[in-house]
């Protein structure tokens, strides 16, 4: 009986120690930047007890943020959801329609608002699916409708703001092995529009001003070639940023064309004035077609945050 009552008491005393250091269990494994159904299934977990990736700290340390352009596209996440589609589209007057044209009318309606969340949305950049775009607010699942544009041309773009979580599971968007990009924002344009809503330092009217917008435009192609990137580092995030947010580039450029310097490289790198933000250095790089000669300038991003935001603008470069 006595050894009973000593080891009795030993239990008594671990409890005691326990509750002393609040070593109490914690149920708080909620994934708040996550879905629902992906915190449900998380990415990777393999047998009985191991699902250590779908865990909080985990999840938090693979967050990273993403701000990348591409092109939207809706796609069927299995034969189920498509053929409830197609019953709903049936009930509509689509006539003269293009299939674009009746997919953003059906799920436009609110009937059929059920059917845009069911929807897989692709971001791909490049031709390249990238990423499968989740809303953070059900109400924001009007920003991937808005981006159905009929008819489809080679100038939309669209720019996706938001935070990368895992790999998706097979079976949530019919097999696509990619990961989830949980948006914040979507801005949805044609690049006519975006150069359309550049200062100008000339008329628009004057041929003058149509070759500026002219050339703004081939900078804004040259530039998405030269970053080629999923947005998703801190740099690819500074030069997508500067392409569609910042007119300054597209001015120092045609100031550049007139004096005949040419684009011929883009840099990044972190600026020694960063402290405890993550503050980049744009270099552009302007090469003379007469003499060959180099002048460079730059402008600072800070990348800290979600968004980006200009912290310099556009001045003369010193090689140090």
């Amino acid at each position: 009986m006595s050894k009973i009552n000593e080891i009795e008491n030993e239990d008594n005393q671990n409890v005691t120690q326990r509750e002393d250091k609040n070593e109490t269990p914690s149920n708080n494994t909620n994934l708040t930047f996550l879905p629902q159904e992906i915190m449900d299934k998380p990415c990777g977990c393999g047998g009985k007890g191991d699902c250590s990736c779908g865990s909080e700290k985990s999840m938090q340390k693979e967050k990273s943020f993403v701000y990348a352009i591409g092109r939207i596209q809706p796609k069927f996440p299995s034969l189920g959801v498509e053929k409830e589609y197609y019953q709903a589209i049936g009930r509509l007057d689509t006539a003269g329609q293009t299939d674009y044209e009746a997919m953003r009318t059906s799920l436009s309606k609110k009937e059929n608002r059920y059917l845009a969340r069911q929807m897989c949305w692709i971001l791909s950049i490049e031709g390249i699916e990238a990423y499968i775009l989740k809303p953070r607010d059900a109400a924001d699942i009007d920003l991937l409708i808005d981006s159905i544009r009929a008819p489809p041309r080679g100038g939309d773009v669209d720019v996706v703001v938001g935070t990368r979580g895992p790999l998706a599971p097979p079976e949530m968007c019919n097999g696509l092995l990619l990961p989830i990009v949980v948006f914040e924002q979507i801005y949805s344009f044609d690049v006519d529009t975006l150069m359309k809503a550049l200062p100008k330092s000339r008329g628009e009217k004057t041929k003058e001003g149509e070759k500026y917008t002219t050339n703004s435009e081939g900078e804004f192609r040259k530039i998405m070639q030269m970053a080629d990137n999923f947005g998703a580092t801190d740099e690819h995030r500074a030069l997508n940023y500067l392409a569609v947010r910042y007119p300054g580039y597209y001015e120092k450029t045609a100031q550049m064309y007139e004096q005949e310097s040419s684009l011929t490289n883009i840099e990044v790198h972190p600026s020694r004035l960063a402290g405890t933000r993550k503050i980049l250095d744009c270099i552009f790089t302007y090469k003379n077609r007469k003499t060959g000669v180099d002048e460079k300038y730059f402008c600072r991003i800070d990348t800290t945050e979600m968004f980006p935001f200009l912290v310099t603008p556009m001045s003369y470069f010193y090689d140090r």
